[in-house]
């Protein structure tokens, strides 16, 4: 069966698109992941680089880039990506949230940022399908985001795509320094621990939740997420399944091994 909720690992800023930038098993996994979607209607995006005081979603019909990243070449800034946007299911999102309880707002001048354009040209090249994104809380709880998914469930009947794009390592020093048999096994040894919790199908749906609001006290986590706003995307898209992650992609990028998931 088709998938309807996904968390990718976006990698960095516009690295995809470069030659020699590390990100090559990133961009195939990344369209082997499309192949395991539904068709979509429509996407939302919940992107690691957009937060906001509360939950915000980009309401613009034809929204335009952010290039919300630095130090690249020129072609970096050149990119394109004119998908439409969905005023009418950015306001559905809005009515979902205001019915669970959560303070929401529109905008309609926000672009699309890094953590959209960039995976979703990979994956879906003609941009031809609408797509609108919502906002990380800036509180950064991890309750509060897995809140926010379960207020997203009922699309997933609609032929809508949920994607949350972050990255389930992001500790961007470890990244530019030479790897050591400690920091790789720090490495592995979360990886393993999120995949583990996300598929693992001898706990209860309860059991999984306190575990991923508990995410800090995990061996490791703070060395791979010093800052959480890349993983935060992850909790949203369990909220929205509520499920056990049906597949796990994981391959390496810059010598660190990140993954991607499905439901």
């Amino acid at each position: 069966m088709a998938s309807s909720v996904i968390f990718i690992s976006h990698g960095a800023g516009a690295s995809p698109f470069f030659k020699g930038s590390g990100h090559e098993k990133m961009v195939s996994c990344l369209r082997q992941m499309t192949e395991c979607l539904i068709r979509p209607k429509a996407i939302i995006v919940i992107s690691a680089h957009w937060e906001a005081t509360q939950a915000t979603i980009g309401s613009g019909a034809h929204p335009e880039l952010i290039y919300d990243y630095t130090g690249f070449p020129e072609a970096a800034y050149q990119i394109k990506y004119p998908a439409p946007g969905n005023p009418k299911l950015a306001k559905r999102v809005f009515d979902l949230l205001e019915v669970a309880g959560i303070k929401s707002k529109l905008d309609s001048e926000r672009g699309f940022d890094h953590g959209m354009f960039v995976p979703l040209k990979i994956m879906y090249p003609n941009a031809n399908i609408p797509c609108i994104e919502v906002s990380l809380i800036k509180s950064l709880d991890a309750q509060a985001h897995i809140k926010l998914g379960k207020a997203l469930a009922s699309l997933k009947d609609e032929d809508v795509v949920i994607l949350g794009s972050g990255f389930s390592f992001h500790n961007m020093r470890a990244f530019l320094t030479t790897p050591t048999h400690s920091s790789q096994a720090r490495n592995l040894a979360f990886e393993a621990w999120l995949n583990d919790t996300l598929t693992s199908t001898s706990c209860t749906e309860a059991q999984r939740e306190k575990l991923l609001t508990q995410w800090e006290k995990v061996p490791a986590a703070r060395y791979c997420h010093p800052r959480e706003e890349h993983l935060l995307p992850l909790h949203v898209c369990y909220g929205a399944a509520g499920t056990p992650a049906k597949q796990v992609f994981s391959f390496d990028i810059l010598s660190k091994m990140v993954s991607c998931f499905l439901w």
